[in-house]
């Protein structure tokens, strides 16, 4: 009798374990889990499958940028791709068996321009969780001219983000800093989480934003209470955002999925025109 018993509690067990190590298997997947409904945004815009297609969306734009001054027109080139990160490194991974996975996109833009008297480079690299893109998840930032190399990096934290830095400027050659908020964007992601608006003409609504990171200044970041203000065109959609009484900048959408960005006029004098797109395997 006790034989038997023990026999039933061994097929008990075992049945057990089976079923965790089944919701175990679920749980370490790399498919991103659904966030909670966004009352703005759309949070299953990156979700779509056209981004499993193991391509990344290359756009171009004519870009001009007050520089000294003066007005300088360049390409600026916007990179959009999903990636799989791992936790532990907190990039992209080159494991695809590990159980810490998570989604993202990758925004890339890159600019190179001149001036009278040495040219410029701008990376800016953007990870949004792509079942969230609201919530940016890391952000890095790099200016290159013969003055000197400037780093940023912007990581999520309990209380916001860390910002770590290394510049060439006296005062803020290198350090840390912590910026407060959880419920914020960034105006950098802006031209990549407008496309996933929840489009209606009229809809009006209010969100923390944070300047803009493109520079080779390493100081803390101004938090804007940003008005955004959407309308409807024949060809394309129209966001206004106003981010402070003198600062408006005006984006425009495609109206077809995926939305793409197709104008930017920025508040102070940064321009962008789509020139052209195409999807490809940039990397090879």
């Amino acid at each position: 009798m006790m034989a038997v018993v023990a026999a039933e509690k061994t097929k008990l067990i075992f049945a057990l374990l089976l079923f965790a190590g089944l919701i175990s298997c679920g749980d370490s997947s790399s498919e991103p889990k659904r966030a909670a409904n966004s009352p703005h945004f759309n949070n299953e815009w990156a979700m779509d499958k056209v981004w499993e297609d193991g391509k990344a969306e290359v756009a171009h734009y004519d870009a001009k940028m007050i520089i000294y001054g003066k007005p300088r027109q360049f390409d600026y080139v916007h990179i959009t791709v999903k990636e799989e990160f791992n936790e532990e490194f907190n990039v992209k991974t080159d494991d695809y068996n590990r159980d810490d996975l998570f989604s993202v996109f990758k925004v890339n833009k890159f600019a190179r321009f001149e001036t009278e008297n040495y040219p410029y480079h701008f990376l800016t690299s953007i990870f949004l969780p792509r079942d969230q893109i609201e919530s940016m998840h890391k952000m890095t930032h790099t200016g290159q001219e013969w003055c000197g190399n400037t780093f940023k990096q912007f990581t999520r934290s309990e209380g916001g983000y860390r910002y770590d830095y290394n510049s060439y400027f006296d005062g803020s050659g290198h350090g840390t800093m912590e910026i407060e908020g959880n419920n914020l964007i960034w105006e950098d992601q802006l031209s990549t989480l407008l496309r996933s608006l929840k489009f209606e003409g009229g809809l009006v609504f209010n969100h923390r934003v944070v300047q803009s990171q493109v520079d080779t200044k390493a100081r803390r970041p101004h938090i804007y209470d940003a008005r955004f203000e959407v309308s409807e065109h024949p060809e394309y959609w129209e966001v206004n955002a106003l981010l402070d009484n003198d600062k408006n900048n005006t984006y425009r959408f495609q109206k077809e999925y995926p939305n793409l960005l197709i104008y930017l006029d920025n508040w102070n004098g940064f321009k962008l025109k789509l020139s052209e797109v195409s999807r490809y395997q940039y990397w090879r």
